[in-house]
């Protein structure tokens, strides 16, 4: 029962990983609009937050909303998943060799996200600069440290340095960036298509692993997941002819996995229910023109605030798909 029981227990971390993150994302957006900032385009025409005046009320009114809804979020999350589970001394789950490394590109990019709308918000609320990269930067690693570290404690779960490493990346990417340029040249991005097979049998598997919905789907599905690091060229390569808004993007994804390790799944008796070694796990590369939502020209805040947080998504584009030796083209990937 090895594979099953591994599968459930990455899922079940896919799940409380994700949920906190959109929970953080409806919080941020329900911020954004609640705090009148002051708001202007610099040169590079990027969302950027006025600090010059420094507000006590907004960052304290800040805080108390963050720690309320972190505070209940994780008490939420402990009575939904962790109080049905027998609790035990801290131990370690090695799951590096899982999913072909995508959930941890993954945590990568959800501690980037959260860290930079939380960087965006202590700005708008006043704090100075470098405060507000250190504390908004390293709150997206933080809240997942949280999480991680109910999993070290949990029968079921584990503490995975893995989870651990690719959490710092994401907070380490996005702190440095801040620090060295004041805007983000290199952008942290996810897409999503959902996936469907002339296998019956695949499609069956599918739900079993990933839902019925798209929403979950877009959670839980790795097959269907790719991420990107998306560069500005007028950032990089000042004075180009190009569009302000136009990016760069390399993505990454993998095809292949019904199976965290392998391709196989037990039932409670230990019956094999599921074995498809014929199935090849591969890695993809993706090359795509992007753009950068906050470099669009507006003078509506909330329209402005709304790209900012929609940036964090991979917008449609062509792209050129390198995986299993093969090239493929796409007209409109996501």
């Amino acid at each position: 029962m090895l594979f099953k029981e591994k599968t459930s227990r990455t899922f079940f971390k896919i799940e409380k990983r994700m949920l906190f993150f959109f929970i953080t994302i409806l919080f941020y957006n329900y911020s954004f609009s609640q705090f009148d900032s002051s708001v202007r385009l610099k040169a590079n025409d990027s969302l950027q937050i006025s600090t010059t005046q420094y507000n006590k009320n907004k960052i304290k009114k800040l805080a108390c909303i963050n720690a309320g809804i972190y505070g209940g979020s994780m008490l939420g999350l402990y009575n939904a998943w962790y109080k049905n589970y027998p609790q035990t001394s801290f131990h370690t789950f090695n799951d590096l060799a899982e999913w072909q490394q995508i959930d941890k590109i993954g945590h990568a990019y959800s501690a980037y996200t959260m860290g930079n709308y939380s960087i965006a918000l202590w700005k708008q609320a006043g704090m100075n600069r470098k405060k507000s990269i250190w504390i908004g930067g390293l709150t997206g690693a933080l809240y997942q440290t949280v999480i991680e570290t109910l999993d070290a404690y949990s029968e079921a779960w584990g503490w995975s340095w893995g989870d651990i490493s690719a959490n710092m990346i994401g907070s380490g990417m996005l702190i440095a960036q801040e620090l060295a340029w004041n805007e983000q040249k290199i952008q942290f991005k996810v897409s999503f298509h959902e996936k469907n097979y002339s296998d019956e049998l695949l499609n069956k598997r599918n739900i079993v692993l990933f839902g019925q919905t798209a929403p979950e789907r877009f959670l839980k599905d790795y097959n269907g997941q790719t991420y990107w690091l998306s560069v500005n060229a007028s950032s990089i390569i000042p004075n180009n002819l190009l569009p302000r808004w136009l990016n760069i993007a390399i993505g990454t994804g993998a095809e292949g996995m019904f199976g965290a390790r392998q391709n196989i799944a037990y039932d409670k008796n230990g019956s094999v229910v599921f074995n498809r070694p014929d199935i090849k796990k591969y890695r993809q590369w993706y090359l795509a023109p992007d753009i950068d939502l906050t470099k669009i020209k507006t003078k509506n805040k909330y329209l402005k605030s709304t790209l900012f947080i929609l940036n964090a998504l991979k917008f449609p584009m062509p792209a050129i798909e390198y995986g299993n030796s093969k090239f493929r083209f796409h007209y409109v990937y996501f």
